[in-house]
């Protein structure tokens, strides 16, 4: 019955159009032992992200935010499927800052942490989730919910080659060059205010400083042999 469930779920995300799926049981959820999650991928355009060069473009915060709607929305369905199944869920928005305890750099759950335990790639130096396949051109949906999903076992691997492209060529030094590994937190590797801060006063004339994407786009994971690891 889970199985079919589960075929459901990802037959219901790949027909809507998302990129890849996965199941995680996670062992810090909202639903105690019986925390799961499905994790989903969509690929960003490649001809958008090639824009970024040195600052991000107006066309990318409108594909940034356009992919985050399309996320919440498939999100819901896979809710709706789950909860019709007698089954709880809570879905994570695709882009959403809970400021507590005076710290406003975190979800309500970490897309990437979900992504990594369900098998679909890792995280880089630059702290993004890097897709198997796709590398950093992507966007991350998360589903929590109760339902016990079969869920096949991985070792932990990061896709990243350690290339240094991003620690060169991030403008407001928040890289650090440490490559993430299970057990850190991301202040070790990645300073989020310092990133955030940057945007907010060099990009305010592009959505009001609320995007960047240059370390995404200079990454060459999941671009082929031939991607130049720095842009000049």
């Amino acid at each position: 019955m889970i199985l079919v469930l589960q075929k459901k779920i990802e037959n219901l995300l790949l027909d809507a159009g998302v990129s890849d799926v996965g199941f995680a049981k996670i062992p810090d959820g909202p639903f105690g032992e019986n925390s799961f999650a499905v994790s989903f991928v969509v690929r960003l355009s490649e001809a958008v992200v090639e824009e970024i060069d040195g600052e991000p473009t107006h066309t990318y915060f409108h594909h940034y935010r356009t992919v985050n709607a399309f996320i919440d929305n498939v999100a819901l369905r896979v809710g709706n499927l789950i909860q019709n199944n007698g089954y709880k869920y809570i879905p994570v928005g695709a882009s959403q800052s809970i400021n507590k305890d005076g710290w406003n750099y975190h979800g309500r759950y970490s897309h990437k942490k979900a992504a990594s335990l369900a098998g679909l790639g890792g995280i880089g130096k630059n702290s993004l989730f890097l897709h198997k396949k796709y590398g950093a051109n992507v966007r991350l949906g998360t589903v929590l919910t109760d339902c016990p999903f079969e869920i096949k076992e991985s070792d932990y691997v990061s896709p990243c080659v350690e290339c240094d492209a991003c620690v060169k060529a991030c403008p407001s030094g928040a890289i650090n060059g440490k490559l993430w590994q299970p057990g850190l937190e991301r202040k070790d590797v990645f300073d989020p205010e310092k990133c955030s801060e940057y945007m907010k006063k060099e990009f305010k004339h592009i959505g009001r400083g609320a995007v960047c994407g240059i370390c995404m786009s200079v990454c060459p994971v999941g671009k082929g042999d031939n991607y130049g690891t720095e842009k000049n």
